[in-house]
Formats: C-alpha cells, structure tokens, sequence
C-alpha cells in the first residue's frame, strides 16, 4: 500500500473507533508497518482534526526528535512488537470500555466463545506498567505471544494484525466478547469454556475465514 493510502486507511480506522466509542477521550493509537519502521498516530491531536501529514513516520529503533511532531507516548510499545512479531503489519490500541474495565480488575477473557480464534485463544491481562514506558512494552510482547489481542492491567487493550483491516476487527471483537463475559458475570452465571481440541479447531478454520483476509 502506498504511504499516503496507508496514511488515510489509518485516519479512517482512528475515527470509526472514535466513533464507537472505543478510544474515549482521544485515548489510544494506531500504526501500519511500513518498509522504514511503522507509521503511528500523533499524540495530543483528536482523531477528528487528524490528515495525513500529522501521521509520525518513525523507524523501529528511532527515538522522537525534538521539535519533531510527537508519536503517541505508546510508540515504545509498538516498536517492541513489530521487533518481536514479524507476523504483525498493524496495531490497535483501545481503551474501550468493556474490556478495560476487564483490565482494570486485572481479568483476561477466557474461551468462552469461538469468536475468541480470530484473537488466537485466550485473551491475557498483564501486569500494569506505566504507559509509555518500555516496562509496559516488554510486558504487552509476553501478553501477545502467540495471539493477536491481550489487554493491559489497568489501562486497555492491544490489538494486532496481519493487516489493518485484521487488527481492528480484532479490536471489535474483543470489546464484543468483553462485553458478553461481564453481562455473564453479572448475572452471576459462569461461562462453559471451548476445549483445547475444539479451540485449535476453530482457529484453524479461521486461517481462511473472510474476516482474516487482507
């Protein structure tokens, strides 16, 4: 995809997830692998007055310049993942509010539902780390291992793909299935868990379900 295409399909995804609901307050990021490093979200800007020229083009071990435009104060976070996954072409950040409210009792969501496969399982909660540090980096990588979604203690979740379009469904869906697990626990009922067998099983129909594709 060419940069500016790039630059735009990113712009659009921020604003449906402002849209929803699921970056409140302008909380959150999004970036794209790019064959440089990655393209990722300005901070301090609201998803609505974003265009291309305030995306932050920054290579995998570049540290912001000064006087530069500021990449979000997450951008150490999406480094570490693009180093550690070379599977991942683009990363969502939420704090959407089902599944942080998940993160803030320090709950991951447990395969209750098949949708879980487009995540690649069971959605872990790491430990809390300061935002914007390379603590919480290091600690959203041990969460992603081997899967596309975890949510971070006490502050959101991450999201990846293998392509946008991926990562946020990912992101979508992961609201989703928060959200269906705290309607349960509410209601004092608890969740009958997919096998392992079964899991595995339905993740790999999703290797060429329609939702996955590019």
């Amino acid at each position: 995809m060419e940069h500016t295409d790039l630059a735009a399909y990113i712009i659009a995804v921020t604003q449906q997830l402002d849209l929803a609901g699921l970056v409140p307050n302008k909380s959150g990021n999004v970036s794209a692998r790019t064959a440089q490093g990655f393209l990722i979200t300005p901070a301090g800007i609201p998803y609505r007055d974003l265009t291309p020229a305030l995306l932050v083009a920054m290579t995998a071990s570049e540290e912001p310049r000064p006087g530069d435009l500021r990449p979000s104060s997450e951008w150490r976070m999406h480094a570490a993942i693009y180093d550690q996954r070379p599977d991942v072409a683009a990363i969502v950040h939420t704090h959407s509010p089902r599944a942080t409210a998940l993160a803030c009792a320090g709950r991951g969501i447990p395969p209750f539902h098949y949708m879980i496969a487009l995540a690649g399982g069971e959605i872990r909660c790491t430990p809390y780390a300061t935002f914007g540090t390379a603590e919480l980096a290091a600690s959203a990588v041990r969460g992603l291992e081997s899967r596309r979604a975890a949510l971070l203690g006490n502050h959101g979740v991450m999201a990846v793909g293998s392509s946008l379009r991926e990562a946020h469904s990912v992101a979508i869906e992961v609201e989703n299935l928060a959200d269906e697990y705290l309607s349960m626990l509410s209601a004092g009922l608890q969740p009958a868990l997919l096998d392992t067998a079964e899991l595995a099983r339905v993740i790999d129909k999703f290797t060429d379900y329609g939702r996955l594709k590019t």
